[in-house]
């Protein structure tokens, strides 16, 4: 294990206050592992930004709420998903009621070829929502 090393904060009354909400609503045993959560949190995503330009392999989910009876949506995303090939490599439907269902794909490809699907998915009529979470396929 690590060493660890102690750091002081000077924080006014009521950040500490909104951050100690924080602590109890997620269930942190204390301050410190909260803020070890935070840090890293913050270093995952400014890795992310800082790799929005390079060109390797991620793994990427994309998620899609959208209304299904809206005019072929679940058609269109099915022929989109099929036209995809190797690149979607897993897919979960999920219908929330009578309405609305959720699409998750899991993809594998370039930063900018999961970011172009999403893009493409967000424009089929019907879509309401769609998010992206991508990460690094190599293990560094």
């Amino acid at each position: 294990m690590r060493e660890s090393t102690q750091f002081i904060v000077c924080i006014d009354e009521f950040l500490l206050k909104r951050f100690d909400m924080l602590i109890e609503q997620k269930r942190y045993i204390n301050r410190s592992e909260a803020t070890r959560s935070l840090i890293r949190d913050s270093l995952f995503r400014a890795k992310q930004e800082n790799i929005s330009n390079d060109d390797s392999e991620m793994v990427g989910t994309v998620i899609l709420l959208y209304n299904r009876l809206g005019r072929n949506v679940s058609k269109k995303l099915s022929g989109y998903k099929n036209a995809q090939g190797d690149r979607i490599i897993s897919s979960l439907h999920l219908q929330l009621d009578e309405r609305k269902s959720l699409e998750v794909l899991v993809m594998r490809g370039k930063r900018q070829t999961v970011s172009r699907v999403a893009d493409e998915l967000v424009r089929i009529k019907g879509v309401r929502e769609c998010n992206v979470v991508m990460t690094p396929a190599g293990i560094n």
